[in-house]
């Protein structure tokens, strides 16, 4: 049945709001499913462009470590992603 986010099988107490609820797999953006966001695929390849056009200008950029996610409501990005160059 069509739930969206109101899956007692994914989530205690679907009904309630809880800001803090961990995990949350909602359908928000990258859930999947009917719910799908139509423009995931054109931000990923926006994203991936980007990274390619840095990464031809700064040949020798490297990650100094994982990146810091930002993943709460309908958001999920990075906050945080140091990097070195020469």
């Amino acid at each position: 049945y069509s739930s969206a986010n109101f899956d007692e099988t994914v989530f205690d107490d679907p009904h309630s709001f809880d800001i803090g609820r961990d995990p949350n797999p909602h359908v928000g953006f990258g859930g999947g499913g009917a719910h799908y966001c139509v423009g995931a695929n054109l931000a990923k390849l926006e994203i991936d462009l980007m990274f390619n056009a840095i990464a031809d200008h700064l040949p020798d950029i490297r990650a100094l470590a994982e990146p810091d996610r930002l993943r709460v409501g309908w958001l999920n990005g990075l906050k945080h992603f140091p990097v070195a160059y020469r």
